[in-house]
């Protein structure tokens, strides 16, 4: 898969490099303010019990 993905990106190393950085940083950005917050409501975080 990576592979696929740095063959499809234009430009030399250091300018797919670059890309590949900004992937992952909108990849993280997608997961942390959209994902993730709709996710969390089902999450059993605050059920805890102690003994």
């Amino acid at each position: 898969m990576y592979g696929w993905i740095w063959r499809r990106l234009p430009g030399g190393t250091a300018a797919k490099a670059a890309q590949a950085v900004l992937l992952v940083a909108v990849a993280v950005a997608l997961l942390l303010f959209v994902v993730f917050p709709q996710v969390e409501p089902m999450l059993p975080f605050n059920d805890v019990t102690t003994r």
